[in-house]
Formats: C-alpha cells, sequence, structure tokens
C-alpha cells in the first residue's frame, strides 16, 4: 500500500496552520493495512534514550506556533526541548525504530509565562502544572506505524531509515532522508535510578491535518540511568537541520540525558483540543 503524502512537518517548511474544535474521537477500532487495530495502543516492550535542551522560547515558540499552543517556560525566556529514539520491539503496532523532537508545552488555557501568574518561583510551577510532550516531527522507519500513527492520533510521522544502536555503553542513533542526514544524535547513560511503581499517566499533543489533539498515555519504565549533560547532537545538511540549527542544537550541551533498558507503553484515543 502506497505512504500517505508527506506531510510540511514545519521543520524546514514555510508556513503550516491547525484549528481546533473541541471534538473528542469515540472510535476505539481503526482499520490499518486491513488490519485491525483497538485502543488503547499497547507497547509491551521498548528501549530508548533521549537528551533534554534549554532553548530560547522565542525561537521555539515560532516552531511550533502553527499548533495554537505555547511553550512552557521552566525559567524567563526558556523552553525545554527533547530529541528521543525509541526501539519499539514488541507492541501492537510490530517492530520499528522512531525520532521524536518534542517542546513542552503549557495545556491549553493555561495562564501565560508573563503578568502575575507567570512571576516568581510559584506562579512558574503553577503554569508548569498539567505541561504536555508537544510531538513536533516523528520519523519512524515502517508504513504500518506511519499510517496508524497518522491515522489514530495524528502523530507527525514520516518515513525515514533510522539506524540506531541501544546495546552499547554509548546509545547512538542517526535520521537519514534518501542518503541525507538530518541528525545524528549519541548519548551516554548516567546512573541508575529508582522507577517508579505506578505508570503516570501523560499528556502528548500533535497538530496535523489542521487539527490539534491531545493524547493520554502512560509509561511504564525500568532500567532507567540518567545524568547531567551526555549527549552529543550532528545535524546534516536536511531542512529539518536547518530549524534544529535555529535553535541552537547544533554541538550544544544538554541539560540531562536518558537511557532507558526497558518500557512499556499505552496510547489512549486522540481528543481533539480548544484553545
Amino acid at each position: 500500500m502506497p505512504a500517505p503524502a508527506r506531510r510540511s512537518s514545519g521543520l524546514g517548511s514555510k508556513t503550516r496552520t491547525c484549528s481546533t474544535s473541541g471534538v473528542t474521537s469515540t472510535a476505539q477500532v481503526h482499520e490499518i493495512q486491513g488490519e485491525r487495530v483497538r485502543l488503547p495502543v499497547r507497547v509491551r516492550e521498548a528501549a530508548l534514550a533521549s537528551a533534554t535542551f534549554v532553548v530560547p522560547a522565542a525561537a521555539a515558540r515560532k516552531v511550533i506556533s502553527y499548533s495554537g499552543l505555547d511553550v512552557a517556560e521552566p525559567l524567563p525566556g526558556r523552553a525545554v526541548c527533547s530529541l528521543t529514539f525509541v526501539r519499539y520491539t514488541d507492541g501492537d503496532l510490530g517492530p520499528y525504530h522512531e525520532f521524536a523532537v518534542a517542546f513542552l508545552a503549557r495545556p491549553p488555557g493555561s495562564a501565560p509565562p508573563s503578568g502575575e501568574a507567570g512571576t516568581g518561583v510559584l506562579g512558574r510551577l503553577r503554569g508548569m502544572a498539567g505541561a504536555g510532550a508537544f510531538i513536533h516531527w516523528l520519523p519512524v522507519d515502517q508504513r504500518f506505524t506511519l499510517e496508524a500513527g497518522r491515522t489514530i492520533w495524528g502523530f507527525p510521522k514520516e518515513i525515514a531509515d533510522i539506524p540506531m544502536h541501544l546495546h552499547g555503553r554509548v546509545k547512538r542513533c542517526a535520521v537519514r532522508f534518501d542518503g541525507r542526514t538530518a541528525i545524528e544524535l549519541a548519548v551516554s547513560p548516567g546512573a541508575p535510578v529508582p522507577t517508579v511503581p505506578a505508570a503516570p499517566v501523560l499528556t502528548a499533543y500533535s497538530c496535523t491535518d489542521g487539527v490539534t489533539r491531545r493524547i493520554p498515555w502512560t509509561v511504564t519504565p525500568s532500567g532507567v540511568r540518567v545524568r547531567p549533560g551526555g549527549a552529543e547532537v550532528t545535524l546534516g545538511d536536511h531542512p529539518v537541520a536547518d530549524e534544529l540549527r535555529g535553535l541552537g542544537l547544533d554541538g550544544a550541551r544538554a541539560l540531562a540525558t536518558a537511557a532507558v533498558g526497558r518500557v512499556a507503553m499505552s496510547f489512549e484515543a486522540a481528543e481533539e483540543v480548544s484553545l
């Protein structure tokens, strides 16, 4: 089955807009390439590595402006961008590799990071409550998960070559299109940390086809290692790399990195949100 037409990702593109309508999707079963996919979609086993960066809020806000969402600012004028690569080995969408560019976003309707609600430590903590991960770019290397991700949740998936190595001391990944490197990321894991006994319910946001969506999901990790710094980012000549370079990520020092030896996830139905 031919892949869906490649979306305008926002990374390296000129303009893109998304609307919101407050409509909740009630479909619990979706047909993807002749197979029935039932919600919640479960990932029984995966492994990942990630790096978190502090970037200029103005630049990040411009990147995600098409969504109608705004970035969270844990510090005045600073936003949070994360780069994550995941190897899915057992799940409802099959095995595949994935790379994510995400921004910490304020929940719709929350107070902006200015004025009384955004001043002082307590104001900023209140502004961070309920913040979620806006998924700006999500290349994958398999077409079934491409179609499922776009159809069910509106995730901005597109096909790429995504070689990764998660078994060595340094975790490595690259994203390539037709032999052109968009990004390479190396993560050096730190010290082991305790894991949360109960899976927290998190929020992801997506924006494709003119609609912004909220997706509840849970993550149950084990074998987690965390450290300050510990990432090496190399950007290529792809348009994606140009936008990441505009965020200052080329050779940037990470705020923190993490590696998760084993993680299970669950994704619920997407809900269109009103802003």
